[in-house]
């Protein structure tokens, strides 16, 4: 897919991962929307990136809100959607005794519902571009190596990116025929905020940096509008007690 001028979505798009996202997608000539719970934070990254980047506050864990903020977004894309970066999500880590039902609902809510819904609101927006131009978008889902492999005082965690792992194999056989590519990125562990006060060594000799991320990201996007790449491992090169 050629990227300039098209239309993407980055849910999590304040900070972190999905900001190097947005930025990396605007500065190759997309119109990114991103989606975050903070006004102020999506300005601060609108200040940033510039026109490109139109902000649209949305919590993915709420229907109505996620209604709302796709409303929004095709209103301005003139009900165009090219692209979904379903990047939202959270982690709570512990021995499983000390969590809470709320520690499950949150991450469930972010990690699994969220992706269920904004996926939900693209997908006919996706089709009906198959049917008039033979080509549909692309969907990419920002799982984990946690999706991979369980790990200790994780358990949730886990539990939900396996869980987009499975969603996102259904949903790349399910949509391949309309013209739709679905992709699911299991990264390593990356220099963000995630992972403070989770007891994984800082530093960020032994993380990638976001904007590695992003970068390939666009590959994906960019690759030929005949074939997909359904999943994509990566892993830091040097880790020290990181995944």
């Amino acid at each position: 897919m050629n990227i300039q001028n098209r239309y993407a979505i980055v849910t999590g798009a304040s900070r972190g991962l999905g900001a190097s996202i947005s930025g990396v997608l605007a500065e190759a000539g997309a119109i990114v929307f991103g989606l975050g719970r903070s006004a102020e934070d999506l300005t601060s990254i609108k200040e940033k990136i510039g026109e490109s980047f139109r902000p649209v506050v949305c919590d993915v864990r709420s229907s109505d809100s996620v209604n709302r903020a796709m409303e929004q977004v095709f209103a301005q894309s003139g009900g165009q959607i090219d692209v979904l970066i379903n990047n939202a999500g959270l982690g709570k880590f512990g021995a499983i005794e000390q969590m809470a039902e709320e520690d499950w609902e949150v991450q469930v809510d972010t990690n699994l519902k969220g992706v269920f819904l904004c996926t939900k609101a693209v997908v006919p927006r996706m089709k009906r571009q198959n049917a008039k131009s033979g080509f549909g978008g692309h969907i990419i889902n920002i799982a984990s190596v946690a999706g991979l492999v369980g790990n200790p005082k994780i358990g949730i965690y886990n539990a939900t990116k396996f869980g987009l792992r499975g969603f996102s194999e259904s949903l790349m056989l399910e949509l391949r025929n309309d013209g739709i590519k679905v992709t699911c990125v299991y990264p390593g562990s990356i220099e963000t905020a995630f992972f403070n006060n989770t007891g994984f060594p800082s530093g960020s000799n032994h993380k990638m940096h976001p904007n590695e991320i992003a970068q390939t990201i666009l590959h994906l996007l960019q690759t030929h509008d005949n074939y997909l790449i359904s999943e994509i491992v990566l892993r830091p090169l040097r880790p020290k007690g990181v995944m």
